[in-house]
């Protein structure tokens, strides 16, 4: 299972937020994901309380390979 780590630089302070999504394509490139960072920028949907965006800048996009190890499993 592919997860990706989405960082965005904040306009609150200048922090640092993540947006971690699950089981996505495991083939995007840079730029896809770029683009698709903006989108969620350019939505607006993220917002706090004062209208300041908590997604505003991409900064990074990072894969996560999670994988399953069963200690046991009874059937």
């Amino acid at each position: 299972m592919k997860n990706i780590d989405l960082v965005f630089r904040s306009n609150i302070n200048g922090g640092l937020r993540h947006l971690k999504l699950t089981d996505v394509k495991s083939d995007l490139d840079a730029q896809t994901v770029k683009n698709m960072m903006q989108q969620i920028i350019d939505a607006k949907i993220f917002v706090d309380k004062n209208a300041e965006l908590l997604y505003a800048k991409p900064v990074s996009a990072v894969y996560i390979d999670e994988q399953d190890h069963v200690l046991f499993e009874e059937k």
